[in-house]
């Protein structure tokens, strides 16, 4: 049986000493383990670190680490106190870095690494590292307002630096190329990043104006670019796009079968323009259910290595800023051909399905397809024929009254179908930020997810399921959603915490299942402590992403997933289409298998990359805009619930979704001590306690727009709940006399608030895209 414990000992060993070569006796005087036990367990560890190609025998039988091992890669994580971390392992945890050893590494850069001091074996801490080389740079190009001030060092001018990760440096601007004016916003080349001769600053140099700090949306735009998202479509991709021609020419139906005679429909929001996926059911004579899911055949228009389909590549996804779209196809395309808009003939790949009364999908094709949108019909007025049966709407809609209601019959069987299998549902609040014509925000709106936003969701969840299945069954390459089994020690460490608050769970972090999950969710569902186990669940999990293999989706319970229902907005649906038509028009042998097997693990790991650029630029639009329109409510309190406890204080989130925190310092009332078992700040003489999921009322006091950060002050602290969460001692006479120590011990945990709490804030961010799984 192997001893992990002892081979990291022995690894850690070999990584601190790279140069020097080790007896067996050697390790064991290091690792003080004797014995013939032990020495017999040491050579077995050794033999599988040799195996492993981490350790290599000398020719005199001792043991080194293998010169290929001595040098980690990862990506650098930094703190605002100039010490930062490497992440270099899916497993191990992240190696600290102190402020001498960073070589000035930027957040996010590819560095180098070894490891000076090995991790404690049994400890949660990880070892600590030192930068030997920065491999890959994070930030290329920043973009911000340009200044003139007497603090130029010599140089032409100054850009601001508003991306937070990087907002501590200073950034001049040299004479070489552009000259901009003081007000503009730009973008820069860096050339000269902080290094041991100016640490505190970069240089670079200016290429291009973007627009004036006073023009409406330049603050998005700012992140746009920020994010290195491509803004504008070149020339010559719009008029590849101009040559496509506006309406199904004759050619371009034959061999499509023709569905215009029945009744589809497209249900999307009112605001919506790019309309790819249309809808049909009706009951079947023998019981079961039609399904149909036509989506639009974007795959048609964007050929292969034509301009459109690199620069739809390029782009990977469209991103969804607050009051603007930046679609991955140009709107000739996302608006005009390729959107199924009402009454309009349009092209189309067809899933269709039989599916039980158990919500088994019996028989399904796969095809080409020519169709024609009966109605372009919207949420609101879907739900008000099924939810609220307004007279009015379904008269104007009487002739697909009794097809909505299948359609919310058949919802109904395949979320039920869905649950029984173990699918995690995760009801998120999703917000809608208005903004006037200026672009600043005015009010904030929880989406409303009825049953008719829930139903398309189970419609084309059951077209993707069955899409992956099918040509998984065919194994051939193809492309995937893959959310793969969390992690048995983050698994773990959830289950304990929720032992600690009382929850038992029954199951193995080794074998989780999603059904064990859901079954935790449930437990806790309307219960004030419903909000913290989510969230720790949601971080217990691995993220969902694009593959080349069939590995399934954890958190939908799905043994077979892909993204097929959206090729409008996402690249890899697009190449999903791609492949069905290559494999229907060249049949499937040794020979068409060649042609994509060795392309699509690229895409997929890239359009996964593009995914998470997009979602991190969203969820910086939505923090900016929350911020700034808490700037307009300062001084007013608010009803919210605590939605994180850390050491350095709470973060509190409204009912509208915004976030925010109340610094411990702010916390005057009494000295309060975090309970790591709890997640809990209690405090000493009063015993007032702060857990996740606790009401609580709080006072606007503070925001920093350009830092996305709200700050607030607990309102009347006397009516907190109090606990006895503090170990006795804490209660003892003598807490004055230890409070300054420990005070003093625990600021550094506050001091770096700062850094923590801007990558907390506002994590949850709006995609609008369909089905985000």
């Amino acid at each position: 049986m192997q001893d992990n414990d002892l081979k990291n000992e022995i690894e850690n060993v070999l990584r601190t000493y790279p140069e020097n070569v080790f007896t067996v006796e050697k390790i064991a005087d290091v690792i003080r383990s004797h014995g013939s036990a032990a020495f017999k367990l040491i050579v077995q560890e050794l033999a599988a670190l040799e195996r492993e190609n981490v350790a290599v025998v000398t020719d005199d039988g001792k043991f080194k680490l293998n010169p290929d091992k001595q040098k980690l890669s990862g990506i650098f994580h930094a703190n605002d106190k100039g010490f930062g971390f490497v992440a270099y392992d899916d497993e191990a945890p992240d190696a600290y870095i102190a402020p001498d050893n960073t070589m000035n590494a930027l957040n996010g850069d590819t560095v180098d690494m070894t490891i000076v001091r090995p991790a404690q074996p049994g400890s949660d801490r990880g070892p600590e590292g030192k930068v030997t080389a920065i491999t890959d740079r994070k930030y290329t190009r920043v973009v911000g307002p340009f200044t003139k001030t007497d603090d130029d060092k010599g140089y032409f001018g100054q850009l601001t630096l508003n991306d937070k990760k990087i907002a501590k440096y200073k950034f001049y601007i040299n004479d070489v190329g552009l000259k901009p004016t003081p007000g503009e916003v730009i973008t820069a080349q860096i050339v000269e990043y902080p290094s041991a001769k100016h640490p505190d600053y970069m240089v670079g140099i200016a290429d291009e104006v973007i627009g004036s700090v006073d023009d409406p949306g330049i603050d998005i735009l700012q992140i746009v670019y920020a994010h290195n998202i491509p803004a504008e479509f070149p020339e010559d991709v719009l008029q590849a796009a101009d040559a496509i021609p506006d309406h199904v020419t004759e050619a371009e139906k034959v061999g499509r079968e023709d569905i215009t005679d029945q009744d589809l429909v497209t249900i999307d929001g009112e605001s919506s323009k790019d309309l790819d996926d249309a809808v049909t059911a009706w009951k079947l004579p023998n019981g079961n259910f039609h399904l149909g899911v036509h989506i639009a055949d974007v795959s048609h228009y964007v050929k292969p290595d034509s301009l459109l389909d690199k620069e739809a590549f390029r782009r990977g996804t469209s991103v969804y800023l607050t009051d603007r779209v930046i679609p991955m196809l140009p709107r000739r395309l996302s608006n005009g051909i390729c959107s199924l808009n009402e009454g309009e003939l349009r092209l189309c790949m067809s899933c269709e399905m039989e599916i039980d009364q158990s919500g088994n999908v019996i028989n399904h094709r796969i095809h080409p397809s020519l169709m024609r949108s009966t109605a372009r019909m919207t949420y609101t007025a879907v739900n008000k024929i099924l939810e609220s049966h307004d007279e009015k709407t379904m008269a104007h809609y009487e002739k697909l009254v009794p097809m909505f209601e299948v359609m919310g019959q058949l919802h109904k069987i395949l979320y039920k179908h869905r649950k029984a299998r173990g699918a995690i549902d995760f009801d998120d609040n999703e917000a809608e930020i208005i903004v006037d014509e200026k672009g600043h925000p005015i009010d904030i709106k929880l989406r409303i997810r009825g049953l008719a936003e829930r139903m398309i969701e189970s419609f084309m969840l059951a077209a993707n399921e069955t899409v992956a299945k099918h040509y998984s069954d065919k194994h051939v390459p193809f492309i995937y959603r893959v959310h793969e089994t969390p992690d048995a020690d983050r698994i773990r460490t959830f289950f304990q915490t929720l032992t600690a608050f009382g929850i038992n769970v029954k199951g193995d972090p080794e074998h989780v299942t999603p059904k064990t999950l859901q079954n935790v969710l449930k437990k806790v569902a309307g219960k004030p402590e419903e909000m913290m186990v989510s969230v720790m669940l949601l971080r217990s999990l691995k993220q969902a992403r694009y593959a080349d293999q069939s590995l399934g989706h954890f958190g939908l319970a799905a043994p077979y997933y892909t993204h097929f229902t959206s090729p409008i907005r996402r690249y890899p649906d697009t190449m999903v289409h791609r492949l069905i038509h290559y494999y229907e028009e060249n049949g499937i042998n040794d020979e068409t298998k060649k042609k994509y097997g060795n392309v699509l693990d690229e895409i997929a790991t890239t359009t996964s990359e593009y995914e998470r650029r997009a979602v991190d630029a969203e969820r910086d639009t939505d923090s900016m805009k929350k911020a700034e329109y808490m700037n307009d409510h300062i001084g007013e309190e608010f009803d919210g619930v605590v939605s994180s406890v850390m050491k350095f204080g709470l973060f509190v989130e409204l009912p509208n979704t915004v976030e925010g925190l109340v610094h411990i310092s702010r916390m005057n009332d009494d000295y309060y001590q975090y309970v790591e078992q709890f997640m809990s700040l209690v405090g000493r003489n009063t015993r007032r306690t702060y857990k996740m999921g606790q009401p609580i009322r709080v006072k606007v006091v503070n925001v920093d727009v350009k830092q996305s950060a709200v700050d607030f002050d607990v309102v009347d602290p006397e009516k907190t709940p109090q606990s006895n969460m503090l170990p006795k001692r804490s209660y003892s006479h003598n807490n004055n006399h230890h409070g300054g120590n420990d005070r003093h011990g625990q600021g550094s945990a506050r001091s770096h608030s700062n850094g923590n709490r801007r990558g907390n804030q506002n994590s949850r961010g709006g995609n609008h895209n369909r089905n985000k799984r």
